[in-house]
């Protein structure tokens, strides 16, 4: 009351002069109204306006009391008392008229409302009087909206809004921590908010803290200690805090669930304000102004406008129901509605593109596609599915007047995603589902391409239509996903994928050994500050398997709530967001404190950040997660992942399978229905299983695709096996068949080969005499050819004597004339013509021309001497003039063709005296003329052969008798080799003859021996294999048989791989049975009986298997079978270390690293022996693995730089193909999650009733016979290492036969190799069942024992 009327109402004191009766009447009335009566919830405030009328009028106050009553739907609560006009009013009375602009982001409209005014109204009279409050109501009712508008945005600038979020796991030092951190320093021992200024600390979730050991809420009882005391102790110097200017705001749901009671000595400090429920007038109220907007802005007609009031009274109808009908249970722990869902509905309503909504028809089909988002896709099972399903009909039926099947013809779905990189993206219905599909692959291979961890994802509808879900929730600001599935449903795959599509980033955190809380801040900040700082879409992806620790989950609660994480930044870190911010509010006209900058950081960050939340609902940890941290639910839209329906395994199968080639389109079918049936079967059979022994075994998708690709694997090698086991014996009977064929051929040549011989002899004998003639003949002849040629050698000697003696000589003029030539050829016909055109020429050139006229023999001129005219001399220049030089060529010609060889010797004569002459020599000539220099050269050249030809000439007539002689000795010669050249080729024709007959007669006597060893090795080939012949053609037609059976066996024992490792024996078997007999139902090729043992057994291996210490019988056999087929890798559940003994002996050489998830260094250990490709067992393992093993158990290998690389801890570590990991442990029944049961290769090694009575025995039997035993142990030995030479050996010789080519006869070695290795057989056999007999009598000793 005292806070009421110091509340400024306007009006003065003179105005209010003369009423104080009234207003204080009045004012106590609405007083008591809301502080006594403001803690009722709807129900009791009727009773309460009932007390207080009832009370009022017997104390003759009824005119006192607001409101007409309950009669008239006007209690007491509905009136608001105004000091200023004397008199009640109705809530609306004081406000302005609503008016919505279209535009509004759907997440800022707050439509006024009867209740959202008063609450308003309260929180501000009581806060801004420094009383601290405590808002309590459902969630839905608007507290956090009503408190956050008011406290946030309009309270007066001298209050700082602190907002904070409580959870279950909220302790006292972090909430002293978050207000510590906001306060600053007064004086000593005084904190507060800057001067000045008051603090409002907004408390969410208030009574969510968990009692602790005495019953006590700390962070509750350290609030109180301020209510009491005005502060509390620093924790570190002890000293006592006092806080100062603050007042507190408490908000909070009703008790139960995860929320507690609030002890009376808190309570006691706050005024305490009840939310109500919203009305259906509230809602409606809300609800039409929202979608009445919407269609007036966007469609014309009043069949539209009449949509609005039915759409909303349908919806209010739908929440309604489903609220009363569907209420929360151990299973279904998240059937928690509030009106936060009912905006969801409107709120996708209003995403939808205007454009493609061309009549009512399509508004409804759109109402009933957010109403199945929003509460169907939340359900867990078909029945509740089917409720809802039958309420949209009734509400389409009675609201719309409207048949549901006319209104939904098809599978409904609406998104954004149908065309790929469009702007802006169109929220629309999808029409063609083939294309869909087509397009989900696009944007699944676009993502492939983009990122080293590629998804292997079938896109069939139902997991289309779980990305259509995820995307329609992260495409809305503050929109949240909780995906409840068992792990290997596709929640994170399709997240990713959703993530890429609408083109966002997706985070998500990677566990390492150590992770903790400091990795974990940074790794929200890294995701809050994309968010906030760089205003960047992004999905927050976190699974239940990464809760390393609790306060993950209280963080996440808080980034839910509020958009922030208590003390997460440091102060660099906020004045980096307030520099970012700073600019932005300064932009839209809104003050830059600290406070409002870093709430418009929070509001970027809600707006952008999407968090999805991965969960598994099997188990108690989810349900106590949702009691623990109500934003789970509140803040998030729920997908729940159901277990793939038929259609959605056949579409699979269908896929996964397409390109294997079956025998028939009737197969195909026959093996899709089966991959169903196995799935269900042991779906049914886990349920019998946990039921009947208390062990679970979760079948889930991820199973149904590990079935699907082991089928591949094995299918393809078990055909390729079939095929090539068949082809080694058919091509050794091929082998054994044409041998025997080739007997009686080789008898019948070797019989036709004997007459042929004894004639081909005789033949041989008469050439060799004629031969023997013939070259006696050759000798006489060859001997007289000798002497001939000798003689003509001599004579040819002496000869070539006589010719290099001339040739000496004559080579001693030639360079001379050579000489002459070469200078002639050097002369040209004007060089010719200068020298005929000199009139009175040089004595030189005179004496050259008289040197040539001579030695031409043309005869001078009688001229006048000219000194003395009485005399005539010879003048050879005239001559010269007209008959030597007339022609220049000519005359150069003459020079080059002058026959040498007949000169004279008069000429000679003549000549001498100018060859004597000292001037006549080319040096001294070639002062006067160039001609005439090579002319005279020439003229000596001529001279000086002559001379030397002279000389030769005598010998040259020795040389032509030599020649004769030599032609003539040549020639008999001749005659005499030709003679001998006949005669040799006479007798190398014979020794032809001869060489043909002994090769023909060889020929024929090695063919004739050929066939003796060929029949001899056929003999030892056919022996020796003969007795295999009928077991192989036995086994080549079970090889057709099991070649046709491969299809169902192979399905059968995939199955085996996939799914019954957690079961015992016992199950197994009966899961054998419903296959066989659903695949004989079917008419699918199969082998009877058929089980894992009987298609994939390898006899050799198992028996080392057993010599390694695996035990013996049927359920340990099919474990080893599984381990080394498996994909994944292997987790035993050991209880007795059978499994654990077995693998430590089988890799005792191969270096094998025990590790313990104890051990500090097991991931260095790890890391080494992936590097190396050791082996690593991990043994004693609990019910929770390391989450750091992940990147190993899912095998995310990629390639890096042409190497294999994958990320263990912190590190990427080269991968080796060789490394193989095993993982056991000591619980006899522990639980594995779904999420960590896809990830391994669970099988149950517990020991059998027949393994533990084979244990036991052979205890006894060591104890009274050790000789017994030891025989025993030593025969298991030596059959395995026997069993194993007979597979090697039989191996070998069908290895031998097919890579034989030609005829297998005439290899020797091979016929003797097959021969040692049969009788190696033979004797191995023989000791195999020597050995068989033996054990057979141990065993039977043994069994006396059994009684003890």
């Amino acid at each position: 009351m005292a806070v009421f009327l110091n509340k400024e109402e306007g009006g003065d004191e003179e105005e209010n002069k003369g009423k104080p009766e009234k207003m204080i009447s009045e004012s106590f009335m609405f007083a008591l109204i809301w502080s006594i009566g403001g803690s009722c919830d709807a129900r009791s405030r009727i009773k309460f306006d009932g007390w207080l009328r009832e009370n009022a009028t017997e104390k003759g106050y009824t005119g006192m009391i607001p409101g007409s009553g309950a009669d008239d739907d006007e209690i007491c609560y509905d009136k608001l008392f105004h000091v200023k006009q004397q008199k009640y009013l109705g809530w609306f009375d004081t406000l302005d008229p609503y008016v919505l602009d279209p535009k509004t982001p759907f997440a800022d409209i707050a439509v006024p409302t009867i209740d959202t005014v008063r609450c308003t109204y309260l929180v501000d009279l009581l806060l801004s009087h420094d009383v601290s409050i405590l808002c309590c109501g459902a969630t839905g009712t608007g507290k956090s909206v009503v408190v956050n508008e008011k406290v946030g945005k309009n309270m007066p600038d001298k209050y700082v809004p602190k907002f904070m979020a409580f959870s279950a796991s909220t302790s006292a030092n972090q909430t002293q921590d978050m207000i510590d951190v906001t306060m600053d320093k007064r004086r000593k021992g005084i904190f507060g908010p800057p001067v000045g200024k008051k603090m409002i600390i907004v408390i969410d979730d208030l009574n969510m803290p968990a009692k602790e050991e005495y019953g006590a809420q700390p962070p509750i009882e350290l609030v109180r200690q301020w209510f009491d005391h005005q502060g509390w102790y620093d924790r570190k110097t002890f000293e006592f805090r006092t806080i100062v200017d603050v007042v507190f705001c408490g908000v909070m749901g009703p008790p139960g669930g995860g929320r507690t009671f609030l002890t009376n000595r808190f309570m006691r400090h706050m005024n305490f304000i009840a939310f109500v429920e919203m009305g259906l007038s509230s809602l409606t109220t809300i609800f039409s102004t929202i979608l009445g907007t919407w269609i007036n802005a966007n469609f014309q007609g009043d069949q539209f406008l009449a949509v609005t009031d039915k759409m909303v009274t349908a919806t209010n109808n739908v929440f309604k129901t489903v609220a009363k009908e569907l209420l929360p249970t151990p299973a279904k722990a998240h059937y928690a509605f509030n009106l936060r869902d009912l905006a969801k509905v409107f709120q996708g309503v209003l995403m939808a593109d205007v454009k493609t909504l061309s009549d009512t028809s399509d508004l409804q089909r759109l109402w009933i596609h957010e109403c199945n988002r929003v509460f169907q896709d939340r359900l867990i099972n078909d029945e509740d599915r089917s409720w809802f399903k039958s309420l949209m009909v009734k509400q389409l039926s009675e609201v719309f007047e409207a048949e549901y099947d006319t209104i939904v013809t098809d599978r409904l779905m609406f998104g954004d995603y149908q065309i790929p990189n469009a702007d802006p993206k169109l929220y629309c219905q999808v029409q063609d589902f083939e294309k869909l599909v087509k397009t989900m692959e696009e944007y699944l291979d676009d993502y492939n391409a983009s990122t080293t961890k590629k998804m292997s994802l079938v896109m069939f509808l139902d997991a289309i239509e779980h990305v259509s879900r995820i995307s329609r929730i992260i495409r809305t600001p503050l929109g949240n996903a909780l995906l409840l599935g068992v792990g290997g449903s596709g929640r994170q795959s399709l997240t990713k994928l959703a993530a890429f599509i609408a083109e966002y980033k997706c985070f998500s955190i990677e566990i390492t050994k150590g992770y903790g809380k400091n990795e974990w801040r940074e790794d929200l900040k890294k995701c809050l500050k994309v968010a906030g700082m760089e205003n960047q879409q992004i999905v927050f992806l976190f699974t239940d398997t990464q809760i390393v620790r609790e306060e993950f989950m209280e963080d996440i609660n808080g980034i839910l709530n509020s958009g922030d994480v208590p003390n997460i930044y440091a102060n660099d870190e906020i004045e980096s967001i307030n520099n970012i911010m700073r600019p932005i509010l300064q932009g839209l006209g809104i003050p830059q404190t600290k406070a409002t900058m870093y709430a418009s950081y929070l509001r970027r960050v809600q707006s952008n950040l999407h968090v999805v939340l991965a969960m598994s609902p099997v188990g108690d940890a989810f349900r106590t997660r949702l009691r623990m941290y109500p934003a789970m639910v509140n803040c998030c839209s729920l997908d729940w992942f159901a277990e793939w329906p038929n259609e959605a395994l056949l579409s699979v199968a269908q896929q996964k399978l397409a390109d294997i080639d079956f025998d028939s389109a009737q197969t195909r079918d026959a093996v899709y229905d089966l991959c169903k049936t196995v799935h269900s079967s042991v779906t049914a059979m886990s349920a019998t299983y946990l039921s009947e022994l208390g062990r679970h075994n979760h079948v889930t998708p991820t199973s149904y695709l590990e079935l699907l690709n082991m089928y591949r694997n094995l299918y393809a090698d078990k055909r390729q096996e079939v095929l090539k086991s068949k082809h080694r014996l058919e091509v050794g009977l091929d082998k054994l068949n044409s041998t025997a064929e080739k007997v009686g051929v080789m008898q019948e040549e070797l019989q036709d080969l004997q007459p042929v011989l004894v004639k081909k002899s005789a033949f041989v004998e008469e050439l060799m005499k004629d031969i023997s003639r013939d070259k006696a003949a050759a000798e006489i002849t060859a001997a007289s050819c000798a002497e001939e040629e000798k003689s003509a050698n001599e004579k040819t000697i002496a000869t070539k004597a006589i010719a290099d003696d001339a040739q000496r000589d004559l080579d001693e003029a030639l360079p001379a004339l050579d000489a002459a030539v070469q200078s002639l050829k050097s002369l040209n016909r004007n060089d010719i013509v200068e020298v005929k055109s000199l009139g009175n020429p040089p004595a030189g050139v005179k004496m050259v021309m008289e040197a040539v006229c001579i030695m031409m023999e043309i005869k001078p001129v009688q001229i006048k001497d000219p000194n003395d005219d009485r005399k005539k001399v010879d003048d050879y220049w005239g001559v010269s003039k007209s008959k030597v030089l007339v022609d220049p060529s000519k005359f150069l010609n003459d020079l080059f063709t002058f026959d040498k060889d007949a000169i004279k010797e008069n000429t000679i004569k003549k000549i001498a005296p100018y060859i004597a002459n000292p001037d006549f020599t080319a040096e001294n000539i070639s002062k006067v003329s160039k001609a005439c220099t090579s002319i005279c050269l020439w003229v000596c050249a001529m001279h000086q052969y002559y001379n030397v030809s002279k000389m030769v000439e005598p010998k040259k007539r020795a040389l032509a008798e030599a020649q004769a002689e030599l032609d003539e000795n040549l020639a008999k010669l001749a005659a005499s080799q030709k003679e001998l050249k006949d005669v040799t080729d006479r007798v190398a024709l014979l020794e032809t003859k001869f060489k043909d007959a002994i090769d023909e007669k060889s020929a024929l006597a090695n063919k004739a021996e050929q066939c003796e060893l060929k029949l001899e090795r056929a003999d030892k080939l056919i022996g020796g294999l003969g007795g295999e012949k009928t077991r192989w053609q036995e086994s080549v037609k079970q090889f057709d048989i099991d070649y046709t059976n491969v299809v169902g066996d192979v399905l059968a024992a995939a199955g085996a791989i996939g799914y019954m490792g957690a079961f015992t024996l016992t199950y197994r078997t009966q899961l054998y049975e419903l296959w066989n007999k659903a695949m004989a139902d079917i008419d699918l090729p199969h082998s009877e009986n058929v089980n894992l043992i009987g298609v994939l057994q390898d006899p050799v291996a198992i028996r080392q298997w057993r010599i390694d210490g695996l035990p013996a019988d049927e359920l340990s056999t099919e474990n080893g079978i599984i381990i080394s087929k498996a994909r994944r890798w292997p987790l035993m559940i050991d209880p007795e270390t059978q499994a654990n003994k077995w693998i430590k002996q089988q890799h005792h050489g191969d270096g094998l690293a025990t590790i313990k998830l104890s051990d500090k260094d097991f991931l260095r250990t790890l890391e080494n022996s992936i590097r190396f490709g050791k082996p690593v067992l991990l043994e004693n393992v609990q019910e929770e693995l390391d989450a750091s093993l992940e990147p190993l158990l899912l095998k995310q290998v990629y390639k890096q730089g042409g190497q294999m690389m994958i990320n263990l801890g912190d590190s990427a570590v080269p991968y080796h193909e060789d490394f193989l990991f095993y993982i056991t442990s000591k619980l006899r029944n522990p639980y594995y999650t779904p999420e960590t049961a896809v990830k391994v290769t669970l099988l149950n090694f517990a020991i059998t009733e027949d393994g533990l009575i084979q244990q036991l025995l052979g205890v006894v039997v060591a104890e009274e016979r050790p000789d017994l035993a030891q025989m025993k142990d030593q025969l298991v030995v030596n059959n395995a290492a026997m069993t194993k030479q007979m597979s090697e050996i039989e191996s070998n010789i069908l290895k031998l036969l097919a890579e034989s080519t030609g005829d297998i006869l005439e290899d020797e070695t091979l016929i003797n190799t097959l021969a040692e290795s049969k009788k190696t057989s033979t004797e191995v056999s023989q000791k195999l069942q020597e050995a068989e007999v033996t054990e057979k009598e141990i065993d039977e000793t043994r069994v006396k024992y059994t009684p003890v």
